[in-house]
């Protein structure tokens, strides 16, 4: 059965299909950072975040991460979500889910503590974004997002208006790739 014969147009039935993204923001990099905040971007559009609260045990602070993010650790005490609540919150809205990230190996090493501290796994799975970008696509993926960031202007780092750049960025890539 064609598209017509389905009741579509070429426009719907070519249209694009965006994938979930994650990002996580977090305390600063290396040995004994953890996770502060979460976003994630749904195919719709539509995104979701929540600070987290640190335990009493996460005790890395990196002044550097704090002047990027603009979060403190006090406002993230005051505000944050527990870890337990995040970790069951990402769990329902993402169950059986693939989220793409274009910083996999930072923002998995954060969600796995996250979980870990909690004796949770994650029902989702999360991935590269390199999984979904030809090698063409790839090369073109930094200047496009520094584009898409600049046209946006949103705040950066910060894990909400990232995912919207991440999301954006996918959208603005895969239509360039596909011509006119």
């Amino acid at each position: 059965m064609t598209p017509a014969e389905a009741g579509e147009t070429k426009d719907e039935s070519t249209r694009l299909i965006t994938p979930w993204f994650i990002d996580v923001e977090a305390s600063g990099f290396g040995a004994g950072s953890y996770p502060i905040e979460v976003a994630f971007a749904r195919e719709d559009e539509s995104l979701e975040s929540c600070l987290i609260c640190p335990l009493e045990t996460w005790t890395h602070w990196s002044d550097d991460a704090e002047r990027l993010h603009g979060l403190s650790r006090s406002q993230l005490i005051q505000e944050g979500l527990s870890v337990l609540a995040v970790a069951e919150w990402l769990n329902q809205e993402l169950k059986g889910k693939t989220l793409y990230s274009d910083a996999w190996h930072y923002d998995f090493s954060w969600v796995h503590r996250l979980f870990s501290e909690v004796n949770q796994l994650p029902e989702f799975k999360m991935a590269s974004i390199e999984e979904l970008l030809t090698e063409e696509e790839s090369r073109q993926w930094a200047i496009c997002k520094a584009d898409v960031a600049a046209s946006l202007q949103l705040p950066a780092h910060r894990a909400q208006p990232d995912v919207k750049v991440l999301q954006a960025t996918y959208k603005t890539v895969k239509a360039f790739s596909s011509g006119p």
